[in-house]
């Protein structure tokens, strides 16, 4: 039956001390030997382990026995009780962390004690969104101070909360050889208010057989470097190890580029980030661009599995590859790398607000660098901002007026806003001629019953209903008012992550020369 619509005509430095000066209280030998396990220490974290993923997808069943009986696991037992609520984002969210324990033969590739105690300098949240085809990674520089709630000792004991405090010293607690996982994954999801999926943990023993599986990788330097660039305590340059320039790197030449740190930029540990983003935005073109063959897979996997420690969720080859499996079709140009924002605090560094609170908050709701919605199949819940939707929605070349049909303010702000995020041209919102609607109505002008259904999808239980006006129209009901994702939206959605944190953004697609220093 054909009716007529009801919709209205007329159409948002201070330095700080905790664990941080204790760490400078120790013997002058042990600051010494833990300077240049720094200087050494490779940040291949999330080389190692993205590449893992992406390849392990493209032969998951010949892979499977090969690596299950490979992987470790950490004990969860060591998570907090006070987590942020599972479901806390649309997308999922994987700490990765870079293990520089010499233990397992890896005193052999850069140095260090092999009995010394567990640290990690490298940490980063991968946040890979709903679609499934945008990913997200933030590092956390290893100097950043925080709170490091209390953790769980070797004796079954816990620790009490330390603030102000670097975050790389939660991978410390409890001293041990293996170090501390699960204490780290607290303090990443008490800084970021994000529930952490899945926590890896990556030692670089098959970092130069994966840069030789793969042929070698471009990476590009500012400038020459010398060894003593690689080694500060060295009293002459030493010979050239890199010309200034692009450059194809494998093996240990890869291992000494991922350490260096003295002598490009002004020395920091910000712009050994940044360079080794680009590094393994460099390798992930590779892995996309060859397509290797399970010859050349099955070392790598298995060097790479073998340095990895993994949670209980990950611990096993299906599990594993399960993962990779929905990773295999995350762009290269829509996979990012951010640093969170920060400033230095002395010889320290402090996180700036409210900029990584507004970063956080994007990631929850799945927006983007460029504050698109990229929340894909997963339904909306609350706190997340987006509407509920049962299947992806791309409301791309389709246009909807929006109105308000009952008595809750800005409703259709809210509902345009989430078109808007899911592609929909939004061409106006009103008030509807009646506030007493239950039900969502979609109603739709001659021939565009295909495009007002696609519109329907973002509006689970809405109905479709034809007119003899034009074009396509929404109003909205009291089951919109009442879901969870207009009470998310009451507040103003997130728009994307803020400004200084994605002007500084690499994309894996991006020149291997560009923004590689800091200072």
């Amino acid at each position: 039956m054909t009716v007529t619509s009801n919709r209205r005509t007329d159409p948002p430095r201070h330095r700080s001390g905790g664990a941080a000066h204790g760490n400078r209280a120790a013997p002058r030998d042990r600051r010494r030997r833990r300077g240049r396990r720094r200087g050494r220490g490779i940040r291949t974290a999330l080389l190692v382990t993205l590449a893992l993923l992406v390849l392990a997808a493209g032969g998951a069943g010949w892979l499977y026995l090969k690596l299950d009986g490979d992987i470790s696991t950490f004990d969860s037992g060591g998570l907090s009780d006070n987590r942020p609520e599972a479901g806390s984002s649309k997308g999922e969210n994987v700490l990765v962390i870079g293990s520089d324990t010499r233990t397992g033969g890896n005193n052999a590739l850069g140095g260090g004690d092999k009995d010394d105690v567990g640290r990690s300098d490298t940490a980063f949240l991968l946040h890979v969104y709903a679609d499934h085809r945008h990913a997200i990674a933030v590092s956390i520089p290893r100097d950043t101070l925080v709170t490091v709630p209390p953790c769980k000792l070797p004796d079954g004991t816990w620790t009490k909360a330390q603030p102000d405090t670097m975050f790389n010293a939660a991978y410390s607690v409890g001293q041990t050889a293996k170090g501390n996982p699960a204490c780290t994954q607290n303090t990443v999801e008490q800084l970021t208010g994000l529930r952490v999926d899945h926590t890896v943990v990556v030692d670089f023993k098959g970092f130069a057989e994966l840069t030789d599986v793969v042929g070698g990788v471009k990476v590009c330097l500012p400038q020459d470097v010398y060894e003593n660039d690689l080694d500060p305590h060295l009293t002459a340059p030493g010979k050239l190890l890199f010309h200034k320039g692009e450059q194809t790197v494998s093996g240990q030449k890869a291992l000494d580029y991922a350490r260096i740190r003295h002598g490009i930029g002004d020395g920091s540990d910000i712009g050994r980030i940044k360079r080794q983003q680009a590094f393994v935005a460099s390798l992930l073109k590779e892995v996309k661009s060859k397509g290797l063959t399970p010859t050349r897979l099955l070392p790598l996997a298995d060097a790479a599995t073998k340095s990895l420690t993994v949670d209980p969720g990950l611990g096993s080859a299906d599990k594993l590859i399960s993962f990779a499996m929905s990773l295999k079709d995350v762009d290269l140009h829509n996979t990012k790398f951010v640093t969170l924002p920060w400033r230095y605090e002395g010889s320290r560094v402090a996180i700036v607000q409210p900029d990584a609170d507004a970063l956080w908050a994007a990631l929850r709701s799945d927006r983007t660098i460029d504050g698109k919605n990229a929340g894909g199949k997963k339904t909306g819940k609350a706190g997340s901002g987006t509407a509920a939707s049962p299947t992806p929605v791309s409301g791309a070349g389709i246009g909807v007026a929006v109105y308000n049909g009952t008595a809750v303010p800005g409703l259709a702000a809210r509902a345009a806003t989430e078109l808007t995020g899911d592609g929909f041209t939004v061409t106006g919102t009103a008030t509807a001629a009646g506030q007493d609607h239950t039900t969502t109505l979609v109603e739709y002008g001659p021939g565009l019953e295909d495009r007002a259904r696609t519109v329907a999808q973002a509006f689970p239980g809405a109905e479709l209903r034809s007119v003899t006006g034009s074009g396509i129209s929404v109003v909205l009901g009291q089951t919109y008012a009442d879901s969870p994702a207009a009470g998310a939206s009451a507040s103003p959605a997130p728009a994307a992550v803020p400004s200084e944190v994605a002007d500084g953004a690499r994309s894996a697609d991006d020149n291997p020369c560009s923004n590689l220093t800091y200072g």
